[in-house]
């Protein structure tokens, strides 16, 4: 069964079901890597230099012999680097081994202090994180738009952006990103946010689809019920879940039967799941269920509901 394709606003398509690399321990993740392009089908990996895995990646990209066209390979730019994106780029990419990618995205909405005492994440003597709040994120979009034209990348995105954040970038940008990456999963469905990139053409990707380690979506009431009613598994129902309602979906695992079975339960899922089955899953947040696992301790208001509170 075929991975469904999903047309971006620039023309280009990306397959709605990729390899996801965040925390895949870099012994792990080559060999993940090479079984998911060359036994499992998987033609896209999403990986980013803060995971500081990616010339693990790259060995099993090569490992794998699925020539570079083939596959779909998107990486992000981190926090230190949003006043150097092309420098940024370019270590990436030696990282990976290729001379493009297929999708960069601005990680998170948040400048690091790019001088401060780490290179991944600066801290103040306080211990909260060096945000350098004098740079404006319009001049990293110009940053990520430049690197695009000089044809370093096929195409640009962000991610963990909210409304008002993409709204800052949109006000001066001459290109709409063509992917916000979220959390995006029953308990954390953000329907107000999916329709407003709905309305600007800018496709959801979701991570952390079946939640964190020990998630209780696996174990939802919901969910077990609508499995069993169509013959499927839990992890079926909640990628296939997000893949029906046109979303790319970014599963992650190092282990051979689950990385294959992230991809075709899935799409067995999407023919079996009814409307009706959608539209239980879509209010389970609203319900009582609303979580987020993913809220690094950012000291910014970055504009999403449901994220822990503010303090300055």
């Amino acid at each position: 069964m075929a991975v469904p394709l999903i047309k971006l606003n620039n023309g280009n398509e990306i397959p709605a079901l990729g390899l996801g690399t965040w925390q895949s321990k870099p012994e792990e993740v080559t060999s993940a890597v090479s079984y998911a392009l060359k036994e499992a089908g998987y033609r896209h990996i999403d990986c980013a230099w803060a995971y500081g895995n990616e010339k693990d990646v790259g060995a099993g990209i090569r490992e794998s012999g699925v020539p570079r066209a083939e596959i779909f390979i998107t990486s992000k730019l981190w926090g230190t680097w949003h006043s150097r994106v092309e420098a940024a780029l370019d270590e990436t990419l030696a990282n990976l081994g290729t001379e493009y990618l297929d999708l960069y995205l601005i990680h998170w909405p948040v400048a690091l202090n790019p001088n401060g005492n780490h290179h991944f994440l600066p801290t103040l003597p306080d211990g909260t994180r060096d945000i350098d709040h004098a740079w404006k994120l319009q001049d990293t979009w110009k940053q990520m738009e430049a690197v695009l034209k000089k044809g370093k990348v096929k195409a640009i995105g962000v991610s963990n952006f909210s409304q008002v954040k993409l709204e800052e970038i949109l006000a001066t940008a001459e290109i709409v990103p063509v992917v916000n990456q979220l959390e995006l999963h029953v308990y954390n469905p953000q329907h107000k946010l999916i329709e407003y990139l709905k309305s600007k053409n800018i496709v959801p990707q979701a991570y952390s689809p079946l939640g964190s380690t020990n998630s209780p979506l696996l174990t939802d009431e919901t969910v077990l019920e609508i499995a069993k009613k169509h013959s499927l598994d839990a992890s079926d129902v909640l990628i296939g879940y997000l893949v029906a309602k046109g979303f790319v979906v970014l599963p992650k695992s190092v282990t051979p039967s689950r990385i294959a079975s992230n991809l075709t339960g899935p799409l067995v899922a999407v023919q079996k799941l009814e409307k009706e089955d959608i539209a239980v899953l879509d209010g389970l947040a609203a319900a009582g269920k609303q979580k987020r696992f993913i809220t690094p301790p950012w000291p910014v208001d970055l504009g999403f509901e449901n994220w822990p509170p503010y303090k300055n």
